[in-house]
């Protein structure tokens, strides 16, 4: 098998990112391309999609969100993502049996008759129209993790918006999107098409922890996808899709900033080393459960960013070169010009 060396997965990843240069592409074109975007904090899908699309502003998410065009909900990994409306079904699909094992294992006190209860009074409820978690009482009761594993909700603006960025206004996606349906088997293929789109090559291991699936799930359904074979400099297999070109290892990636909890940075992507290890406990760690945003510099993490009294701040991870704090001015500046 061809060998594809650590930097080329570096660039491979940020070209898929729409990291290497901003696209000019429509905002549901843009998340069918990068995997979704987690957004259990509002902004991140913001910040994430400004940082990615060429002229992008607030006003082109919220509006997109109100046309029904993107939507929110709980999806990989039983957290908040921004998808296509068009991608919707197929990841509620993927996830859902996987989903609704993991709510049964942690335990709710419910069993799962008890859960399809819960979930059809939700419905009914809900069937009138979007409505506030704090307006619908028992109904929404253990809500997103549990019942909601038994019912396709998505958020509904102005709730997961810059303007409101609360996540708690909810509506049955099959009324509030276009009602569409798909197969277990249609799902789990396309969190295997959708994760090399976005993130690969990879190992089956890093689609099954993106997706919250399990392995043996992916490869049964992943056995549908015209797939290629390479290996990586420690001779671990990896997939791609069949006719997806792998970028320059040497093409320059410039600067840019990541919103709080991008899918870059998790542990699914390690294998890219766009965070280098030695700043991951700066990243993710206990005492900051929020994490915080981060700054790109040649692919690579080299710095944290954050909003203080409506200044972006960076804080550098490493000693920075006068060229690259040049090119970091001029990336805080936009950002902060895009929050103000």
């Amino acid at each position: 098998m061809r060998v594809v060396s650590a930097r080329q997965l570096n660039r491979a990843m940020l070209a898929r990112q729409l990291l290497l240069e901003r696209a000019d592409l429509a905002i549901e074109d843009a998340l069918d391309r990068v995997g979704g975007l987690q957004t259990q904090y509002a902004p991140s899908g913001y910040v994430g999609l400004w940082s990615r699309i060429a002229g992008f502003s607030r006003a082109d998410l919220t509006s997109a969100l109100e046309a029904r065009t993107v939507a929110q909900g709980t999806l990989l990994r039983a957290t908040i993502h921004l998808v296509s409306a068009g991608e919707y079904w197929r990841y509620a699909a993927g996830i859902r049996a996987a989903r609704r094992a993991w709510s049964l294992r942690v335990g709710t006190g419910m069993d799962e008759a008890a859960l399809f209860v819960a979930a059809a009074a939700l419905r009914e409820r809900l069937l009138a129209g979007p409505r506030y978690v704090k307006d619908l009482g028992d109904a929404a009761d253990g809500f997103p993790g549990h019942v909601g594993a038994w019912l396709d909700l998505v958020r509904v603006p102005p709730s997961g918006t810059w303007e409101r960025r609360r996540a708690d206004r909810l509506g049955l996606a099959e009324t509030w999107l276009c009602p569409r349906d798909a197969s277990e088997e249609e799902g789990l293929a396309h969190l295997v098409r959708a994760y090399l789109r976005a993130f690969g090559p990879a190992p089956w291991k890093a689609i099954s922890t993106w997706a919250g699936v399990g392995v043996g799930e992916l490869r049964r359904a992943g056995a549908s996808v015209d797939l290629v074979r390479y290996a990586d400099e420690a001779g671990r297999e990896l997939l791609d899709l069949a006719g997806t070109p792998l970028p320059d290892p040497d093409i320059p990636a410039p600067v840019r900033f990541l919103p709080h909890w991008d899918a870059l940075l998790l542990v699914h992507a390690r294998r890219t080393g766009v965070l280098p290890e030695e700043h991951r406990a700066r990243v993710f760690n206990t005492r900051q459960p929020f994490s915080v945003g981060t700054v790109l510099v040649d692919g690579r993490v080299a710095a944290g960013w954050s909003l203080r009294d409506g200044v972006v701040v960076v804080d550098p991870f490493r000693p920075l070169s006068s060229s690259e704090r040049d090119s970091i001015e001029e990336e805080r500046a936009g950002l902060q010009a895009f929050h103000a």
